[in-house]
């Protein structure tokens, strides 16, 4: 680390996390943890940060690791709160209908999963995300053993006409959901 800095500077030509936007970040996401009523502030939150890449930035790895821990807390916060607000027979009952749906789409033939991005367009290679819906069907039918950092960590190349980036985006994330929401913030 640099100077005080509370992540490592990324190497050499590689850029990394611009500094500030990050700290600002955390920051507020420090004063909405630490104050009941205050700053609005949830795990989805958390998840869809994006900074921008500068030279001499953070090591992304690092950041983004952090992130993580932060998004369980956030994630186990809420599940506290949803428990004591409408009961554990709900909170249940709201997980497995959230985990049925992600089982009904991950279940459909290869190939057939998500919306293609178009011919002329690039999206997520097919294989690749089936490989992972698979992978995410054996965890959610047996239980097979995946962690909300690997699902964070998923990434695919592009191929023209794969499948659209957002909708199996929003399915992962997703999936962390369902996953937090279960095991009280253990990733």
């Amino acid at each position: 680390m640099s100077g005080g800095a509370p992540f490592p500077l990324a190497d050499g030509r590689t850029k990394g996390y611009e500094r500030r936007a990050v700290d600002a970040f955390l920051g507020r996401a420090r004063g909405a943890f630490e104050t009941a009523g205050g700053i609005a502030m949830t795990a989805e939150d958390v998840r869809r940060v994006a900074f921008p890449l500068v030279a001499s930035g953070y090591d992304i790895a690092t950041v983004d690791a952090a992130l993580g821990r932060l998004e369980d807390a956030f994630a186990a916060r809420e599940r506290e709160a949803r428990i004591a607000q409408h009961g554990v027979a709900t909170w249940v009952r709201e997980a497995r209908t959230d985990a049925q749906v992600i089982l009904e789409r991950l279940t459909r033939p290869h190939g057939e999963r998500f919306r293609r991005a178009g011919v002329l367009t690039y999206g997520y290679r097919c294989d690749e995300v089936d490989l992972v819906a698979d992978k995410l069907v054996r965890y959610l039918r047996d239980g097979e053993p995946v962690t909300a950092e690997q699902v964070r960590a998923a990434a695919f190349r592009m191929q023209r006409n794969g499948y659209a980036e957002e909708q199996v985006d929003a399915l992962l994330d997703g999936v962390v959901e369902v996953m937090l929401a279960v095991t009280s913030g253990r990733a």
